[in-house]
């Protein structure tokens, strides 16, 4: 099948699947014409990637995580290791987002919100006491 039949049957965009080919995650076979012609087994490898990068892996992740999955004698444990990593990195932004947020709700209530032009949210971005 073609790209557009890729895209449609895998749920990414056919310029995602040239991307995932140009970094080499997936290789369809080229038909006589020099077409890509994406197989059975290619679409699955491309929603096995949409899945992934859909819960945040990055694309080394996505790289070992496809390298794992075709490996048979696997194990799991590396699997569940790239999985247990990204969790960790995943609460690590949580707590930043959080912190983000208590800074913002801070200054918003600091400020009057009136027509004076002080402002406590700008003077604390220019780093002002």
């Amino acid at each position: 099948m073609n790209v557009g039949d890729a895209a449609e049957r895998s749920g990414l965009p056919a310029k995602t699947i040239r991307y995932y080919e140009e970094i080499g995650l997936i290789r369809p076979a080229r038909a006589e014409n020099g077409y890509r012609d994406y197989s059975g087994d290619d679409i699955h490898r491309l929603a096995f990637l949409r899945r992934a990068r859909n819960l945040g892996f990055s694309i080394d992740d996505c790289r070992q995580l496809m390298a794992l999955y075709q490996d048979r004698g696997r194990a799991s444990h590396d699997v569940r290791e790239i999985a247990a990593a990204h969790v960790k990195a995943i609460e690590e932004k949580v707590r930043e987002l959080q912190s983000m947020r208590s800074t913002l709700q801070k200054l918003i209530h600091a400020c009057h919100g009136d027509d004076r032009p002080d402002c406590p949210i700008l003077d604390d971005m220019a780093g002002a006491a």
